[in-house]
């Protein structure tokens, strides 16, 4: 099991590349970028390759309705070439309050935008023949009735340094989730917690599973969250940080109805706190949502406590299937943090 850790998309990106770079010397495998809608992910991106040597640099995520396939294709071979092939594209189909708001973008068949984005990018990569592709969301070269008629297959100019560069997605739903384990070399799921994980989304998995091609390998996985260790109740009162993010999502990511993380709290069992947390977000009343986060909630999609507790944790998500262990570390020594974890998450 390898160690990632998301770059904090709020505050200064700079000093949180710097603290990347110390991470990096002790054992950081992956840094995931996020986009959200702040700065773009690319640009700071392309900033850690240029100041780092061996960590892979993924996004997480690049939502797929901001951009057109082969821009996603050119920005990802542009990276893994400048990073000396330490790429990895993270995709997600966000949500409408973000694409329908923030970018104008109608927020329609999500599903089939991913699958065809990750065929278009593939085909971009290898660079076998000239670019075409005939879906039901992307037609390349545009059909002369919706333009001008003088499009043309055309190939990318550079020679990529890598044909294959690993294609994580970000999904929830069962349908994405399956359709993720059919085509993506990784999975991004978040607020996840390994003992319930199965129960969620072991159909879906499955089923996705079932029809991969071999040729993909086996899909990674990449999870986690917050990483403290300590005695007492200073260190189980850092738990707290995460309760507004956990109230964010499950409250404020959609609306009644149409929010994918409520819908995974219910299906983990949460389906009153859910319901709670959602009205209370949604009427302004935010620090009320984050108290109203159960306790097991945050403590299993966590590693906070005593060392032998969060080595405890550390394997429960290695037993989930998690091949890449996502963690925020917390404290005055990240840095020892994670190079402790590293040690566990290397030993089998």
């Amino acid at each position: 099991m390898r160690i990632s850790m998301p770059l904090q998309y709020a505050g200064d990106p700079k000093a949180a590349v710097d603290q990347v770079i110390e991470l990096e010397k002790v054992g950081l495998d992956t840094v995931w970028v996020a986009e959200v809608y702040g700065f773009d992910a690319p640009t700071l991106m392309g900033y850690i390759a240029a100041r780092t040597e061996t960590v892979q640099i993924g996004s997480a995520i690049l939502p797929l309705y901001t951009r057109t396939p082969t821009l996603i294709a050119m920005t990802a071979a542009g990276l893994d070439d400048l990073s000396g092939g330490r790429a990895i594209l993270g995709l997600g189909a966000s949500g409408p309050q973000v694409i329908e708001g923030f970018h104008g973008v109608p927020y329609v068949k999500p599903l089939a935008r991913t699958r065809e984005t990750i065929e278009i990018c593939r085909k971009v990569w290898r660079r076998e023949e000239r670019l075409t592709h005939d879906g039901a969301v992307f037609q390349l070269p545009l059909p002369a009735e919706r333009g001008t008629g003088l499009g043309k297959p055309l190939k990318i100019i550079n020679h990529p340094v890598r044909s294959e560069i690993p294609v994580y997605v970000a999904s929830l739903g069962v349908k994405n989730v399956a359709m993720t384990a059919e085509i993506a070399d990784g999975w991004l799921p978040h607020l996840f917690i390994p003992e319930k994980a199965h129960t969620v989304w072991g159909e879906a998995l499955a089923e996705g599973r079932a029809k991969r091609d071999a040729s993909l390998g086996e899909l990674e996985v990449s999870a986690g969250g917050l990483l403290a260790i300590g005695e007492g109740e200073d260190t189980k009162r850092l738990l707290d940080l995460v309760r507004p993010m956990i109230a964010l999502y499950v409250g404020g990511m959609g609306a009644k109805g149409k929010n994918f993380y409520n819908t995974v709290a219910r299906r983990y069992g949460y389906e009153e706190a859910a319901e709670k947390i959602q009205d209370l977000y949604l009427a302004g009343k935010k620090d009320e949502a984050a108290a109203a986060v159960p306790e097991e909630f945050v403590e299993l999609t966590n590693m906070v406590g005593p060392e032998s507790y969060v080595r405890e944790r550390v394997e429960a998500f290695r037993a989930a299937g998690v091949t890449r262990l996502n963690v925020i570390p917390v404290g005055e020594d990240p840095v020892a943090l994670i190079e402790k974890v590293k040690g566990w998450a290397s030993s089998t």
